[in-house]
């Protein structure tokens, strides 16, 4: 596996050079037999509250990427997963943070689906029908869509 930097450089507005670290997220992708994927909204409170993503959240000290998803599904959807590998790795910036997203694909759990952090939830094929969505799964929703052989375009995840 790639040894991936842990931190990037940034101008500030004064011109100097500013180290930003990565903040490390495991990133559930809960896709259903009939390939629906699963969306949640972001809560209230938290940068870019209301907008659609996959579930997951920041990795803890000494944590693996599937711990995380594991504890943050637990924690966010009251679901426990079965296994799950890392299928993509992508980095965003994001005006708040740079993150770094570990997304794994996750075919198999158990329990049922609770809302415990006041976000909603639902089911999408593609077309999405719920928007806005997290420009971080920009790139991921456009490989699910080739791995479908469907066509994707940014414009159907602004309208």
């Amino acid at each position: 596996m790639a040894a991936w930097p842990t931190s990037s450089r940034a101008t500030t507005q004064g011109g100097t050079v500013a180290e930003r670290k990565h903040t490390e997220v495991a990133v559930g992708i809960l896709l259903r037999a009939d390939g629906a994927m699963l969306l949640s909204t972001r809560p209230p409170g938290k940068p870019y509250a209301g907008y659609w993503e996959f579930p997951g959240g920041k990795l803890e000290a000494g944590e693996t990427v599937e711990e995380a998803l594991r504890r943050e599904l637990i924690e966010e959807l009251g679901v426990t997963i079965g296994p799950a590998s890392v299928w993509k790795v992508t980095e965003h910036d994001y005006p708040h943070a740079l993150v770094r997203l570990h997304w794994c694909k996750v075919s198999e759990w158990t329990g049922a689906f609770e809302m415990r952090e006041g976000q909603t939830m639902a089911w999408q094929q593609m077309p999405l029908s719920v928007a806005p969505v997290l420009p971080g799964a920009y790139p991921v929703l456009q490989w699910l869509a080739e791995e479908r052989g469907q066509q994707f375009s940014l414009e159907q995840l602004l309208n």
